[in-house]
């Protein structure tokens, strides 16, 4: 297939007007724009520009709030529990982190949990903005129900994510951001766009057996990363996002495809530190720096050139996407030309 490639910022500007056309306000708009830009510049294809379509649809729909605010529903100290009333969980999340980012310079470290909230695409997103501004997030979220506990093969956990960044001196963030499934759902769902088989071991069909069909796949779970060493961070996921949060837990979690007759009620957890609380920001540097270089500098394999960094090679993908452009499939390109007609939008691509 022929993939052609569109410029970041006209996307941005596209999809920002979609979004004010399903009734968002501009500022959020903006925040929701780019948001999925970015994880689409950082090679996260699955978790960018992709996901438009289901978004306005479930506005349309009255199942997201396009227009909703957040609420601190409890404070102590610096640890705050947020109400995301429903609304986009890109703006609503990215909302939060402001909150935090002045009382953890404040403090040192702040933490909140959000409930109410939807599916607010890839957590390296608001980690690299903290990791921006010299501070470090780690980041939970639960997510639709998807993947099975260990020995099991009914869905109970979302694919449940993990993430943080790191600031370095190197021109790039350590960027650590995974799903505790083997591989995270939204690659499924764009093997089903595209009519590809999967690979095997990655997915059970809806009977607990291996499978390569898509949507046996979807209908099915996704597999655990490492088994059971999986299957246990993904719980603790579930805590600090759902529990601990008062959002929807495990199989009570509204999926955003399939349950387009209820919200997802899904919950996050940020923890924001300021390094500088820790200790001078040039001596982290030059310690952290440091360590890069000796990892790289490790005996390499046979055939491997390089040791790479967590968040390196997105580093460099986003700066080849910035300069050609971001891949665009013929499906997106689709789904985004039905939204501009509907609003009456020009597509400015």
């Amino acid at each position: 297939m022929i993939m052609k490639y569109y410029d970041s910022q006209k996307i941005k500007k596209l999809i920002t007007d979609i979004a004010k056309g399903a009734g968002v306000p501009e500022r959020d708009a903006l925040i929701l724009s780019d948001a999925l830009v970015e994880a689409d510049v950082h090679g996260t294809y699955t978790h960018g520009i992709s996901r438009v379509n289901i978004y306005i649809r479930r506005i349309q729909r009255g199942l997201t709030n396009p227009r909703a605010d957040i609420t601190v529903e409890r404070r102590r100290g610096s640890v705050i529990a947020v109400d995301a009333g429903n609304g986009l969980g890109h703006v609503q999340a990215y909302k939060v982190l402001e909150l935090l980012i002045p009382i953890a310079k404040s403090t040192g470290i702040a933490a909140a949990t959000i409930r109410n909230s939807q599916h607010f695409g890839a957590l390296s997103y608001y980690c690299n903005k903290a990791a921006d501004k010299d501070m470090i997030l780690f980041a939970t979220t639960n997510a639709e129900p998807a993947m099975a506990p260990e020995g099991g093969y009914q869905a109970y956990f979302g694919t449940n994510p993990i993430a943080v960044s790191i600031p370095t001196g190197k021109g790039y963030h350590i960027k650590i951001d995974l799903s505790t499934s083997v591989v995270a759902r939204g690659n499924i769902i764009a093997a089903s766009k595209e009519g590809k088989e999967i690979p095997p071991g990655w997915a059970l069909d809806p009977d607990g057996n291996p499978t390569v069909d898509v949507e046996k796949a979807l209908a099915g779970t996704v597999l655990t990363m490492a088994g059971h060493k999986g299957y246990a961070l993904a719980l603790m996921v579930e805590v600090f996002s759902g529990v601990l949060s008062g959002a929807a837990v495990g199989s009570s979690i509204g999926s955003m495809y399939k349950n387009l007759d209820r919200k997802q009620d899904l919950g996050h957890f940020f923890c924001l530190m300021d390094i500088d609380a820790f200790m001078d920001l040039p001596v982290f540097r030059k310690r952290i720096d440091a360590m890069i270089d000796e990892i790289k500098a490790c005996k390499k394999r046979p055939g491997i050139e390089e040791i790479l960094i967590p968040g390196e090679r997105s580093f460099r993908i986003a700066n080849k996407n910035r300069e050609r452009g971001i891949p665009i499939s013929n499906a997106t390109l689709k789904e985004l030309r039905a939204l501009c007609e509907q609003y009456n939008i020009p597509f400015a691509l």
